[in-house]
């Protein structure tokens, strides 16, 4: 097949990458991998997907690979620190991009400002161990505060500054500024499921414009779906499609998509306990979930669900500077995390989500 690269079905900034990395003719393609393809080229994994079924290789491409594929990939792709060095360590590394994270908790927790924390945190750029990235930032609650962010974005940049050693650090730091976070953070309001459900709907033309988000950010998943929804079987049919969606998204295009969600109350006889909202089917969907709970006067961040990841309990605090570590010396021992929060303080923070 000595057919151009030039002549294929494909975006022109693809067709730049493939021929400025040597790529003439579609045979010199025949014998790759789409992880090949990418070290290579730099191409998205969906740009890569993209070329090989332009090339007829592209068939079962990405459904198919071996566990060695699978832990290259992995490996490649960063993860989003939150800068409590106690929580990215019980994670691996922080955030993982490529997957799915629930972060449900009841109000005042803390959610919203681990979520304005990564939005800034994913800008770090690669030569300080960051993903160099930009995020999408759905707000369904009216919750994503600008001075919030502007806080945060402050202390990163302080702290890379700070670290900033060879050259190239120093270069990049240059860049790494407030005004250059905040032009990074795309924010979206949407008032009710449907308008989440449209915006989720466009997102594959949204991230092929803005092909360096890294990051997908929904604050809160449960607000939107709390309302006007007498038949709870819809409102199961359609978080079940959501939450494929988002599955699809995270993997397909290598991002981390990170949800928030609500606490609520289920009874069973005589006894209750706080749990996520939404239900057990939704539960099934992120892949990691943490919940993030009151003991006393404690902030405690839990991994309640993960394939990869121990659990684990850490204690966290909010400061001016966002999500940080509380001192070793105060760290309660970690423990099997239950869902359920301390009742006598939950009671008072709480509010049910049905």
């Amino acid at each position: 097949m000595q057919r151009p690269v030039s002549t294929l079905s494909l975006g022109s900034s693809v067709i730049v990458k493939l021929v400025s990395n040597g790529f003439q003719f579609s045979a010199d393609l025949l014998h790759l991998t789409a992880l090949q393809l990418r070290k290579e080229t730099g191409l998205t994994q969906q740009e890569a997907l993209e070329v090989l079924q332009a090339v007829g290789r592209g068939e079962g491409e990405g459904m198919c690979l071996t566990a060695l594929d699978l832990l290259q990939k992995e490996e490649e792709l960063r993860s989003i620190v939150t800068f409590s060095s106690q929580l990215d360590a019980a994670l691996g590394g922080g955030i993982p991009v490529g997957k799915t994270t629930e972060i449900c908790g009841v109000p005042g927790i803390g959610k919203t400002q681990l979520c304005l924390q990564l939005a800034v945190d994913v800008q770090v750029p690669q030569c300080f161990g960051g993903v160099g990235g930009q995020v999408l930032f759905i707000d369904t609650e009216g919750s994503f505060i600008v001075q919030r962010a502007i806080d945060i974005a402050t202390a990163a940049v302080r702290h890379c500054s700070l670290l900033a050693e060879d050259a190239e650090q120093r270069e990049a730091v240059t860049t790494f500024t407030v005004e250059t976070i905040l032009s990074n953070i795309f924010v979206l309001r949407c008032r009710d499921y449907v308008e989440l459900l449209a915006e989720i709907h466009l997102l594959p033309n949204f991230l092929s414009q803005h092909p360096r988000v890294r990051l997908l950010v929904i604050d809160s998943v449960a607000s939107p779906f709390r309302k006007l929804f007498d038949d709870l079987s819809q409102r199961t049919r359609l978080l079940n499609s959501l939450a494929q969606q988002l599955i699809d998204t995270a993997t397909s295009r290598d991002i981390a998509v990170v949800m928030t969600n609500h606490m609520t109350t289920r009874v069973q006889g005589s006894q209750s306990q706080h749990v996520p909202a939404l239900g057990d089917s939704w539960g099934h969907g992120p892949t990691i979930r943490l919940l993030l709970h009151w003991a006393g006067a404690r902030r405690l961040a839990a991994i309640f669900k993960s394939p990869g990841h121990a659990d684990a309990t850490v204690q966290y605090q909010i400061t001016h500077d966002g999500f940080r570590d509380v001192e070793q010396s105060q760290q309660p021992e970690s423990k099997r995390p239950r869902i359920e929060t301390d009742q006598s303080a939950a009671s008072q923070r709480d509010e049910g989500v049905s």
